[in-house]
């Protein structure tokens, strides 16, 4: 359960979002994106009220997720899988997108056709990033983009997260490993028990005290 979170993300930001295994993270994703109702409270994108609204017309809005353990469609190929991201759009422009992605992601260039459940962790989760950025999305969320990939692999993603981020996009991170969030990040929240704990610049909360104590082991 959530409690009172008061969460605003401005454009071009970018967002980590930290905390414990059960502390409401990913619940707090599925609020944002349409796929578990909010009791109270008021969800706005752009200005616009999207509280309760279908998945869908958030996406229209302008936001896409990018769930926990990727979620692909593992006996489709690679390319179906990215333009899935595009289902909704209806311009001209998805194929400069997919070369766009491509272009992030070169390690795909050569298994469009491959079954993306037969990929590595890490390129199952460069797909799953680069469907999301096919909707051409204003808020990009990426729910627990280091779980169960190797150090070096986490490098490369961020530093694609962050090049997304300088394109324009908004970013919010999910992040279990707290060191890898509050380095990249212009600001944080803190969740604990489904309640925001702590919030600030990702420095301030990376240096507190009791972040370090909770989080880092320090």
């Amino acid at each position: 359960m959530l409690f009172g979170i008061d969460l605003e993300i401005a454009p071009a930001e970018l967002i980590a979002l930290v905390g414990a295994n059960g502390a409401g993270k990913s619940t707090l994703l599925g609020v944002l994106s349409g796929l578990v109702p909010a009791t109270s409270g008021t969800i706005t994108l752009g200005g616009q009220n999207f509280t309760n609204a279908r998945p869908e017309a958030l996406v229209r809005g302008g936001l896409a997720h990018v769930p926990q353990g990727r979620r692909l469609f593992g006996t489709m190929s690679v390319e179906k899988n990215l333009l899935l991201g595009a289902y909704l759009r209806r311009d001209r422009e998805v194929g400069d997108d997919l070369a766009r992605v491509l272009e992030h992601f070169p390690a795909l260039k050569d298994k469009l056709s491959r079954e993306a459940g037969t990929l590595s962790g890490g390129e199952q989760q460069m797909v799953a990033i680069g469907r999301g950025m096919m909707a051409r999305p204003k808020l990009l969320m990426v729910d627990e983009l280091s779980l169960g990939l190797a150090p070096k692999v986490v490098d490369s993603l961020i530093e694609v997260v962050q090049q997304i981020n300088r394109e324009g996009t908004a970013l919010l991170l999910v992040e279990q490993d707290v060191l890898v969030a509050l380095d990249v990040a212009n600001r944080a929240y803190v969740l604990e028990n489904g309640r925001v704990a702590m919030s600030g610049a990702a420095a301030e909360v990376r240096d507190d005290p009791g972040v370090r104590r909770a989080y880092l082991g320090l």
